[in-house]
């Protein structure tokens, strides 16, 4: 979970999710209007055509919140289970050998392309809520970000373990933009305010500049114009030889 300010007041983002209608750990009780406003409505995501998987990870992202944040009876449960595991058979009876390959994204491609696997901008990765990023105007990538109840770790907040995991997907994605793509080697978040969960968020990032082999980058979430957090990470300039090795080395069988 996240450190904050310790606020709590009644307008710290999210903080109306709190009031009477909300049950401990932040769910809407059956019935209650509490996180069913037009803020909280789920934006549609439909990633780019031409991948199947992107819907099939969207259908799974649904059976996810829904799993997560909804009271559902036992029975439908059990038959859910039953549905779910006739899919996962089916699947993994057809998969082929091996792993999938990935490509290494490019630079003069479109920032969302960077990644399509990855659980924070993939659209074909299920877990990703996915976050959205292009190039900005001025340098640097702006985005959006919406984290359904998968997502939460305070009550009605975002968990700051995803936060900080989204900084690190977006300012490495600028520095690939920025052509100057590198290895994470610090990440220093200052988490402002509580971050709501089923809001539509803003983000921001940009490359700060470079020394040698070291890139400083920044980056920032927004609910409208009100800051909830923001990061600026050290990265060490990717060496493909090097790169290359670490892959290999990771390809090796492990022992047992």
């Amino acid at each position: 979970m996240s450190s904050t300010d310790d606020d709590t007041s009644a307008d710290a983002p999210g903080a109306t999710s709190f009031k009477e209608g909300v049950s401990d750990f932040g769910i809407s009780r059956a019935g209650s209007p509490a996180l069913s406003s037009s803020r909280h409505r789920r934006p549609s995501v439909s990633g780019p055509g031409g991948d199947h998987r992107f819907a099939a990870a969207a259908a799974v992202r649904r059976i996810t919140t829904t799993l997560v944040g909804s009271p559902i009876d036992d029975e439908e449960l059990d038959e859910a289970v039953r549905l779910l595991e006739s899919v996962a058979e089916r699947l993994e009876a057809v998969a082929g050998p091996g792993r999938r390959s990935r490509r290494p994204p490019d630079p003069s491609g479109e920032p969302q392309d960077f990644f399509p696997t990855s659980p924070v901008v993939g659209f074909a990765n299920p877990i990703s809520p996915p976050v959205k990023v292009e190039l900005a105007a001025g340098g640097g990538l702006r985005g959006t970000a919406y984290f359904d109840y998968q997502y939460e770790g305070p009550p009605t907040c975002v968990h700051g373990g995803v936060i900080a995991m989204v900084f690190d997907e977006l300012l490495g994605a600028t520095n690939i933009a920025a052509g100057c793509p590198g290895m994470t080697g610090t990440l220093t978040i200052r988490y402002r305010r509580p971050t709501p969960l089923r809001s539509l968020l803003r983000l921001e990032a940009r490359c700060l500049g470079r020394e040698r082999r070291k890139i400083t980058t920044w980056g920032a979430i927004f609910l409208g114009e009100e800051l909830l957090a923001e990061a600026e990470g050290i990265f060490i300039e990717l060496v493909p030889e090097r790169f290359l090795q670490v892959v290999t080395g990771h390809s090796e069988p492990g022992p047992g």
